[in-house]
């Protein structure tokens, strides 16, 4: 089997844009709420028209109808919180308000109340579902079985019965189910659900392995190291559901906000009745009739609608620019963004390795030496190796024929060419010379950071030597976080291959827009330090925080909140789900992000640029500064029309002209952000 297999193809499971907006629009539709707030303004709509063909009766039965179609699931809702938790919330005020104004005649004014509050309802409910998937992807790659070794023999078990000191067996391209520790054989693994690595990691006796990752083409044989509950994969899925239960300050405060709106409206409103006739002329019906213009004009709509139509105004054009936002409450929390962590691989760079650098013995040919070591390598699907091919071809050079090609499992591939025996990979007796761990350049890209180990008592002595011509080389190139193999001719090491993963070219100009927004730029990575200063050094990024686990990762977005305050987390991985869920907003890369990011993410870049995020942060702000004019507007209003009420004796025609006029200049306030398109150009540089 060939390096690599049993890899997940990030790129063959990214369902299109086109695709995943479909999709979008078909969940909208089939959305009960936002069907039932549609249909509540259709017979809205309709019963007006009835009215001015003077049907009044027909008109009144499709108020009713309308009232109840938009109005039913919220007071159904207010009731149930009211009896169970004893709290009256914003449901059944605007509930109450529609039938005050409808008690006195106006029966347009409550409906088109309710078809306002069931719309905004409907939107925050939809956003709401579908933020409940943020999981599914960690669960549907949670391991069902294992195969467990007892007393010789090897039986089928539930993965959750699997503890800590049991031995378990690992078939080629299966699914680890267990945290444990390789005791026999060697294999390349996928650990970008955990690591976030870019490529396969090469793993032998005395390595660790995390369940969740996937085996590539050797067998393994592990002692398990954790119980079922306790391994890494299943702390990233708790993290991710603790994450989502804690509720933001805004939303506590809103909250509690609501209980107390609710309250003195309501009672103002009652004390209004009740007081009136001492008040006024001393007719219940006079006070009746102003209790339900304060009602009326109490009503939060403008307030309500302060908010919805810039938040819908912002996604919708940044939709249109490939920046999905999964609820108005991310438009929010990101226009108050003030660092932002990015992961590396995949994220930060490209996410796939390309030859940097080739180094040669003196005397060497270049063209020669990569059309072999190409010619080599196309044997072999793992990602270093093919990434020598693609230099070579890149380069207009013609591969040649091999014979007795063999690729040696998590060592590297040989093969004769004119009767020249030429080796890709790991120089034996190298890995003595660098320890092996975390950190070491065996641990990047796959395990092939230092080549495969070849056969040859030439190469042998090569790599025992004091100084061989290459020690030099092979250690400058390490410390820039390069990934190095050796290509070996009849045993004798001809040439160095530096490979790296290579920073988006529009990184550094997305870091620096961030700086221009006053934004601090961190960078979070599993990978070693080396690469991760490497990286980071391209792009700019002067906050570098390498070799972290997911847990580890969380935590410097907590320190990084203390620090610099609202934490943007964008990644691209599995492994970036928990970080991107403790964050105050995460952000995914769509096109390479992974099923659990994207539903983690509060915020998807569709076509994978990173200047989006510079313009996503800029039209939020707009957004932002959009609701504080309309609540501003909105709240003015309101309590001017609430004290020209009880003050002046308005009218109830007046009083819904002013209310429901602050209400449409709001929203026409809100969707001015949809009408120019060079501002938009101008934001998503």
């Amino acid at each position: 089997m060939q390096a690599g297999a049993g890899r997940p193809d990030r790129k063959t499971n990214k369902p299109e844009g086109g695709k995943r907006k479909r999709s979008m629009l078909r969940e909208l539709s089939g959305h009960v709420e936002i069907r039932k707030a549609l249909g509540c303004g259709v017979v809205m709509a309709a019963a007006w028209g009835l009215v001015q063909a003077d049907f009044e009766l027909g008109a009144a039965a499709l108020y009713v109808f309308a009232y109840l179609l938009g109005g039913w699931d919220k007071a159904r809702d207010g009731i149930r919180k009211l009896f169970s938790e004893r709290e009256l919330d914003v449901n059944l005020l605007m509930v109450a308000a529609a039938l005050g104004a409808a008690a006195i005649g106006y029966w347009n004014e409550g409906a088109l109340l309710i078809f306002i509050f069931a719309l905004s309802g409907a939107l925050e409910s939809f956003a709401s579902d579908r933020s409940g998937k943020d999981i599914s992807e960690l669960i549907a790659l949670r391991p069902e079985h294992a195969l467990k070794i007892e007393n010789g023999s090897v039986r089928r078990v539930e993965a959750g019965e699997i503890k800590a000191g049991d031995r378990i067996l690992v078939p080629p391209g299966a699914a680890i189910a267990a945290d444990g520790r390789v005791t026999s054989g060697r294999s390349f693994v996928d650990q970008s659900s955990i690591t976030g690595e870019s490529v396969p990691i090469d793993r032998a006796p005395g390595d660790d392995v995390y369940a969740g990752t996937i085996n590539g083409e050797g067998e393994l044989r592990l002692e398990v190291t954790r119980d079922a509950a306790d391994t890494l994969f299943a702390k990233m899925i708790r993290m991710v559901e603790q994450a989502r239960e804690d509720s933001p300050p805004s939303q506590r405060f809103v909250e509690r906000f609501e209980s107390v709106y609710v309250k003195v409206v309501l009672v103002a409103t009652s004390l209004l009745i009740l007081v009136g006739p001492w008040l006024w002329d001393g007719s219940w019906k006079t006070a009746f009739y102003k209790g339900m213009v304060f009602l009326v004009v109490a009503s939060p709509c403008a307030i309500v609608a302060s908010v919805m139509p810039p938040v819908l105004s912002a996604m919708s054009g940044a939709a249109r620019r490939g920046v999905l936002f999964k609820g108005g409450a991310s438009v929010d929390r990101l226009a108050g963004v003030k660092v932002a962590a990015f992961d590396k691989t995949g994220t930060l760079t490209m996410g796939e390795p390309e030859l940097s650098e080739l180094v040669l013995v003196p005397g060497a040919d270049r063209g020669e030496t990569l059309r072999a070591a190409a010619s080599v390598e196309r044997h072999s699907s793992h990602p270093l190796a093919q990434a020598i091919v693609r230099a070579a071809e890149s380069e207009g050079i013609n591969l040649q024929e091999t014979e007795e090609a063999e690729e040696r499992a998590g060592f590297g591939v040989e093969a004769r060419i004119g009767g020249v025996r030429w080796s890709v990979g790991r120089l034996p007796g190298e890995p003595d010379e660098t320890p092996q761990g975390e950190n070491d350049l065996a641990e990047n890209y796959g395990g092939r950071a230092d080549g495969a180990s070849l056969p040859g008592p030439s190469s042998a002595r090569e790599a025992a030597s004091p100084s061989p011509w290459w020690k030099a080389e092979a250690e400058r190139l390490h410390e820039a976080g390069m990934t190095v193999s050796f290509v070996l001719r009849d045993g004798a090491t001809v040439a160095l291959l530096a490979l790296s993963d290579r920073v988006r070219p529009e990184a550094r100009r997305a870091v620096q827009g961030l700086q221009a927004l006053g934004i601090e730029v961190a960078m979070l990575t599993g990978d070693r330090g080396g690469a991760a200063r490497r990286a980071a050094e391209a792009a700019g990024v002067k906050l570098v925080f390498a070799e972290l686990l997911p847990q580890d990762k969380v935590d410097r977005i907590r320190e990084l909140r203390e620090r610099y305050g609202s934490v943007l987390m964008i990644g691209d991985g599995v492994n970036d789900a928990p970080a991107m869920a403790t964050a105050d907003v995460g952000m995914a890369m769509g096109v390479r992000g992974s099923g659990a990011a994207l539903g983690t993410a509060d915020v998807v870049l569709m076509q994978d640029d990173l200047l989006r995020t510079v313009g996503t942060i800029r039209l939020a702000r707009r957004a932002e500064g959009v609701i504080r004019q309309n609540l501003t507007f909105a709240v003015s209003v309101v309590l001017l029309l609430m004290a020209t009420s009880l003050t002046l004796g308005i009218a109830l025609p007046l009083g819904v002209v002013g209310h429901e006029g602050s209400t449409l200049l709001v929203i026409l306030n809100g969707l001015r952000l949809l009408r120019s398109k060079k501002s938009f150009h101008e934001i998503f540089i």
